[in-house]
């Protein structure tokens, strides 16, 4: 019997959810209504895949621990894939334009070109393109 495909969800702390929601839409991203309310949204990055943005307040009911000031702090780096160079460019250059700031410089290593950008609440998103014969060659 075959089974499905897992899912991820990653959870994010944010201070302002429009403001959140507005950032990323410029990205191109898109939200599932259903999974939408004053607290919380379901980004959608593609069908197995999900960032939920969760107001910093109902953060805390899902953690013991204190939540993480990511302008301060790295709780960790989010890496997502572009379909070419220029995707990458692409996503950072709409992600500074959108009021995000440069993370790290961009990087060639030939078969690898990536960059990457702190979104407005500082979490760390890094866009990466491989090519694809050197993974499967």
């Amino acid at each position: 019997m075959a089974t499905q495909p897992k899912m991820l969800f990653v959870n994010l702390a944010v201070k302002d959810l429009d403001k959140s929601v507005e950032f990323f839409t410029a990205l191109g991203f898109e939200f599932n209504p259903q999974f939408t309310d004053e607290n919380a949204t379901c980004m959608i990055l593609n069908e197995n895949t999900f960032i939920m943005l969760l107001v910093e307040k109902f953060f805390q009911n899902f953690t013991k621990k204190e939540i993480a000031d990511s302008t301060k702090t790295t709780e960790a780096i989010i890496a997502i894939s572009a379909d070419d160079r220029a995707g990458v460019d692409e996503i950072v250059e709409k992600a500074l334009a959108a009021g995000g700031t440069v993370s790290n410089d961009k990087t060639d290593e030939g078969f690898m070109y990536s960059w990457s950008f702190q979104d407005i609440d500082g979490h760390l998103w890094e866009v990466v393109y491989m090519d694809p014969s050197a993974v499967n060659g």
